[in-house]
């Protein structure tokens, strides 16, 4: 014991040790600056007695008018889904091959790197030689791996890794919430570029990244606050599971996302590879320490602020969950945070509606709203759907089978526009038993309900490192560009 934490202090003295009061401000500064906007208090007292209200009266009504009842939600429920169907028809029809353009800068602006790492020691030399591969100057890069106090292993490992002046291992007090957002703020106090974007540890960015990036914020504008890369999955071979995250990531990342940025409505951004203006980030008070889908929230609080984000092409290069209990650990958080996210943009839906404007706020309640109400519906649907196929007896009309039929065709269309634009067969495989995937989106969403009432903060951890990945065919060397490049990678326009 004593040996061990000899180690870990030898470790400490050799990174970057946050101070307690800069620990204090990342954890709840945005809290004490915008509670109104922080997940740290999951309910307020109006939301309790209007959801109360609205239980109340749907029992009333339910028992005193059961037709009329069932007719409003029936529609209500066939408007919602129609929507939602609709969006990705759009979106999957307007997918087409994008020329990304890439900035040469007389001047290189600094850029911050930032990535949270925890439980990570069998990646880090990985997610190292990626950042090693960017085409961007190392003398204009500011790398932080930001590691829990509590994580030796990863501690080592990055430190090991961490010889190029660039880099700096930065150790993060473990303390309460336990998060991703919370070691952000960490970083982004200490930052010293111009731009800042995140990686997560499993990362494998193209190298032409940074430089896109840049030229979008060229010409951006200042209204410019966000750009996010498309995230690819080039493990999809390891298992079904795999196989339809990495559809779902395509259709979401290559065709409703840039979508959305077309039509210059709110995205609910990924969880990394999304490049920010640094000062914007700091004016907006970083990240929420306590909500579990931290990007998310961000994409929205951007809107809610006037600001818009935007898409780039050049991928990163990601790894998918590969068994059912990996992918309900994640999928279960990811659900709790776009509850929590709900919940908070719905405390004042007046005020919402008129910072993100009306197109905007429905957006949202598209996306986020329709998306949690989809995750608790499709278990209950898919058993109504089948049961109604083996009766003799009409339990389900036309209308609603023509629905049901019609959204799996839309899916399968996404699909394979999606395998179109990316040349990633594993879509067109994932696409013919989709069906059998949206229903465990249930089982998450009831486990995210527990744990929004029980344990609204908890950081249900994703183990990375554990199968075969692809190797992109990108380029491994760095280049100093001299004029202006185009670089052609697959998305919507």
């Amino acid at each position: 014991m004593d040996g061990a934490i000899r180690r870990a202090d030898e470790l400490r003295s050799a990174a970057i040790t946050v101070a307690v009061a800069d620990l204090d401000a990342a954890r709840y500064d945005f809290h004490r600056q915008h509670p109104s906007r922080s997940a740290k208090r999951t309910f307020y007292v109006t939301q309790v007695l209007a959801f109360a209200a609205l239980a109340g009266a749907l029992i009333w009504s339910s028992i005193n008018y059961a037709g009329v009842t069932f007719y409003a939600l029936h529609v209500a429920a066939l408007t919602l889904f129609a929507s939602a169907i609709a969006l990705r028809f759009a979106a999957a029809a307007h997918v087409s091959r994008l020329l990304t353009p890439l900035a040469a800068p007389q001047h290189w602006p600094i850029y911050t790197i930032l990535c949270p790492l925890y439980r990570e020691a069998n990646v880090v030399a990985d997610l190292v030689s990626a950042l090693e591969r960017l085409d961007y100057p190392g003398h204009a890069l500011n790398v932080m791996l930001l590691v829990e106090g509590d994580d030796v292993d990863t501690m080592a490992a990055a430190l090991a890794c961490s010889a190029p002046a660039h880099i700096d291992v930065v150790i993060v007090p473990a303390a309460a919430p336990r998060t991703k957002p919370k070691a952000l703020n960490v970083g982004l106090a200490l930052a010293r570029g111009e731009y800042v974007v995140v990686f997560d540890a499993e990362d494998r960015p193209h190298p032409q990244q940074l430089l896109a990036s840049l030229a979008a914020f060229e010409r951006g504008g200042k209204s410019l606050a966000c750009v996010q890369a498309p995230l690819e999955i080039d493990n999809a071979e390891a298992s079904w599971i795999a196989r339809q995250f990495a559809a779902e990531y395509a259709i979401q990342f290559r065709e409703i996302l840039p979508l959305l940025a077309r039509l210059k409505l709110p995205l609910p951004l990924g969880g990394t590879s999304n490049h920010f203006r640094t000062d914007v980030l700091k004016a907006a008070g970083g990240w929420d320490a306590f909500n579990v889908t931290e990007d998310a929230d961000l994409g929205y609080r951007l809107a809610r602020e006037g600001y818009r984000s935007d898409v780039i092409g050049p991928p990163t290069y990601e790894e998918a969950p590969v068994t059912f209990a990996a992918w309900l650990k994640q999928r279960t958080r990811w659900i709790k945070g776009h509850m929590q996210t709900w919940l908070v943009l719905m405390r004042d839906p007046v005020r919402t509606a008129r910072e993100m404007g009306l197109a905007g706020f429905a957006a949202m309640q598209l996306m986020l709203g329709g998306g949690l109400a989809a995750a608790f519906a499709h278990g209950p649907l898919a058993c109504i759907v089948l049961i109604a196929a083996l009766s003799p007896y009409d339990l389900l009309s036309r209308a609603d089978f023509a629905l049901a039929l019609f959204g799996y065709c839309v899916a399968v269309f996404s699909a394979l526009t999606a395998a179109g634009v990316s040349g990633n067969l594993n879509h067109l495989r994932a696409a013919l038993t989709m069906p059998f995937y949206w229903p465990l989106a249930s089982v998450a969403a009831i486990l995210a309900l527990f744990e929004l009432l029980f344990r609204p903060h908890h950081w249900a951890k994703t183990a990375h490192g554990v199968s075969p990945r692809a190797r992109p065919a990108i380029p491994h060397q760095r280049s100093e560009p001299s004029s202006a490049h185009i670089c052609a990678t697959s998305a919507s326009l």
